[in-house]
């Protein structure tokens, strides 16, 4: 909102040859010139506008509106009405009027289009309202060329003590048990305009006080003066006078059938007045009442990147499985939850886990997990000292490592396979990636590893040193080491994936898992000399690569890229391998658009849309590799600082080359059992995970504390 000198300059109170007598506006007028507040015929919006007509609707139901007239769209040019009119509301020019916007593109259910058309405050005199009028008709000339009809509402002007705006819901928690507002010293208009700063106070639906803050300070309910009943600070509201605003927000809902967005005004007597309410078109969406707590977290690690359809059930179907499994085993979840609720899932295409299954937050209240005689990890441990898996695990897991080394050296190259074997051997890798991924969850969780165990990501270092040493380009590594591939992420279309280097065997394209040749020497890389855990991580990266082959051997029979073969789905694929067509609409098919990383921790609201859960909803720091180291915050990217303490957001394999040498590694998610942790403490490098929004809370060229035997992560040098 303007005053009219803001909007014409002072010449507009003394303008020289002003239409004082020529009818207002420039489109052939109908109907009457003025239509007063309280008629009934003003709450037709198409006419009048909806700002003026939710006004009269409010009005018409007894809510505090100020009288008022309206200019309808369209209007007639009878000049001695529309003065008439002005006389009798500002008494002959005593009272100063406001003169606003009133569309019917305006304060809709779809878009408030606020402050879009102007609004004029403080008009005095005849010419300085006709002057307004004009304002607000001028207005209505959008920047399209196109010119959205409009009406004219006019009020008295009210000097209001305190004012601001009120939602009758919180729109950022998508709260509708929740009352928001937001005041300041004077009118509304300075608060609405951006011009100042309100205090905002955050209301339960009866009007208890929740929570206050300002640009200068924040209290709870517990600070307010029990005394005076109002707040501590230069709180522009007192305790009655949001009860108030809390009835009023109430009201209103009754009125207009929901939550609305009001501007208000208490003037000099106490007086609530309102001045505008209009839907509140940018509620947050709200998760359903016991939605799962989803996150990245560890299975980022694996799947960092966002998926195509294919990929999803190639990759995600299968470790959503494995991990169940072994949950069941451990039972550390009920089986019929199990069942009913996918441990991981996609969003977007990301891969996200059920965090409270995996047990990577603290439980909602900490007393009931104390008064559970057997929560996930205590089972887990029980049953390892009960021997249930003491003696089994590492050999389960030696025969299966063995069993698929065994598999992927029989398989000759894909380009031999007829189609149902191309059919059978991907099945198989599903069927594997489900036992790998089980073992490798039991494995993590019960087997103890020594604290500098190998690692296969810190031997997969080792060997791209030693190919670098002996010349071998980058991208084709992995053809004389395969352990290098736990250094890529699987992506059937290219990224994060090694080449075509990557079969050992340059003759058959098979996997040789155990040995890597070079063109002048034998490498000493022996993955199997790994821990079980990392020997089954390992398994499963060379597993999910073979599936990467077979696909594209199925694209290249097919005659359709690598992109295109994605945007199946697994049972399409296999129909087709058996003989069947592609689907009709394959063509028309579109990769989805690229999705933003998700929240740490999130839930779904209705049509799948990610609430960030406050907080992080992660269990807190964690130090996931001891030592304590002072340094630079670096995001990988640019030059490296001497004393980089890398800062990311989930402990990607591919980060791993990036280890050597820095001084701390800080990470919003992860777990202690990720390949980066455990090559952190491989290398003697403090780490921590769980530190929410740390990329933001920690920009680059930053100065970091890490402590990684405490779990502790401060900006700035020890003191």
């Amino acid at each position: 909102m303007t005053t009219l000198d803001e909007r014409h300059g002072e010449g507009a109170r003394d303008g020289e040859g002003h239409r004082d007598d020529v009818p207002l506006g420039e489109v052939e007028a109908s109907g009457p010139t003025v239509v007063p507040l309280d008629q009934p015929g003003t709450a037709l919006p198409p006419t009048m506008g909806s700002k003026a007509a939710n006004l009269a609707r409010a009005a018409r139901a007894g809510l505090p509106v100020l009288p008022g007239f309206v200019i309808p769209h369209r209007g007639g040019g009878d000049t001695v009405a529309l003065r008439r009119a002005w006389d009798e509301l500002s008494e002959g020019g005593a009272r100063p009027l406001v003169v606003r916007s009133s569309s019917p593109q305006e304060d809709t259910a779809e878009s408030s289009l606020a402050g879009r058309f102007a609004s004029v405050l403080d008009v005095r005199s005849w010419r300085d309202f006709r002057t307004a009028v004009e304002t607000v008709l001028d207005s209505a000339h959008l920047p399209d060329g196109a010119t959205a009809p409009m009406a004219v509402l006019v009020q008295p002007m009210v000097a209001a003590r305190v004012g601001g705006v009120m939602f009758g819901a919180d729109p950022m928690a998508g709260r509708t048990d929740r009352v928001l507002v937001s005041a300041v010293r004077g009118g509304p208009d300075s608060l609405v305009s951006g011009a100042q700063a309100g205090t905002d106070y955050w209301l339960s639906g009866r009007g208890r006080l929740l929570r206050t803050e300002s640009a200068q300070t924040s209290w709870s309910e517990s600070s307010r003066n029990p005394w005076t009943g109002s707040t501590q600070g230069d709180s522009p509201l007192t305790r009655h006078e949001l009860f108030r605003l809390a009835r009023l927000a109430r009201r209103v809902r009754r009125v207009f059938g929901g939550p609305q967005d009001v501007e208000f005004g208490f003037d000099e007597d106490g007086r609530l007045w309102l001045f505008q309410s209009r839907p509140i078109t940018a509620m947050a969406a709200r998760p359903t009442r016991g939605a799962r707590l989803l996150g990245p977290g560890p299975v980022a690690e694996t799947l960092p990147e966002q998926l195509a359809p294919l990929e999803e059930d190639l990759w995600v179907a299968p470790m959503a499985r494995g991990l169940a499994a072994a949950l069941d085993i451990g039972g550390t979840a009920p089986r019929r939850l199990l069942k009913s609720v996918p441990v991981v899932t996609t969003v977007g295409g990301r891969a996200a886990a059920d965090l409270r299954l995996l047990g990577t937050v603290r439980p909602r209240h900490r007393w009931l997990a104390l008064l559970n005689p057997a929560p996930g990890a205590r089972r887990l441990s029980a049953a390892w000292r009960m021997g249930r898996l003491a003696s089994a695990l590492s050999g389960l897991a030696a025969d299966l490592a063995a069993d698929v080394d065994r598999h992927l050296a029989e398989i000759p190259s894909p380009a031999g396979l007829s189609a149902p074997t191309l059919a059978a051997e991907l099945r198989w890798t599903r069927r594997a990636l489900v036992s790998l991924h089980a073992q490798e969850t039991l494995a993590g969780a019960l087997l103890d590893e020594p604290r500098r165990s190998r690692t296969a990501a810190g031997t997969a270092l080792a060997a791209l040193a030693e190919a670098r040493a002996l010349g071998i380009p980058d991208d084709q590594a992995a053809a004389t080491a395969p352990v290098i591939l736990a250094l890529t992420v699987p992506s059937l279309r290219g990224r994060g994936r090694l080449p075509d280097a990557f079969m050992p065997s340059q003759m058959d394209g098979t996997v040789r898992p155990t040995t890597a040749r070079t063109s002048t020497s034998t490498s000493t890389v022996t993955p199997t000399a790994l821990p079980p855990r990392e020997a089954l991580r390992l398994r499963i990266r060379w597993v999910q690569e073979l599936q990467v082959r077979l696909v594209r051997e199925v694209a290249r029979r097919l005659g359709i890229t690598m992109e295109r073969i994605g945007l199946l789905r697994w049972p399409e694929l296999a129909a087709v391998l058996d003989g069947g067509a592609l689907p009709d609409d394959l063509h028309a098919r579109v990769p989805q658009a690229e999705s933003p990383p998700l929240p740490d921790a999130f839930r779904l609201a209705e049509g799948a849309v990610v609430v960030a859960e406050r907080g992080g909803g992660s269990g807190g720091l964690r130090g996931v590799s001891a030592g304590r180291a002072v340094g630079t915050v670096w995001d990988g990217t640019g030059p490296r600082p001497t004393d980089a303490v890398l800062v990311v957001r989930t402990l990607d394999p591919a980060l791993a080359p990036l280890l050597p040498g820095l001084t701390g590694l800080v990470a919003q998610t992860g777990s202690p059992l990720s390949h980066l942790a455990v090559l952190a403490r491989e290398f003697g490098l403090p780490a921590v995970v769980g530190a929410t929004d740390a990329v933001r809370r920690f920009p680059r060229g930053s100065r970091l504390t890490v402590d990684g035997t405490a779990g502790d992560v401060r900006l700035g040098d020890p003191s």
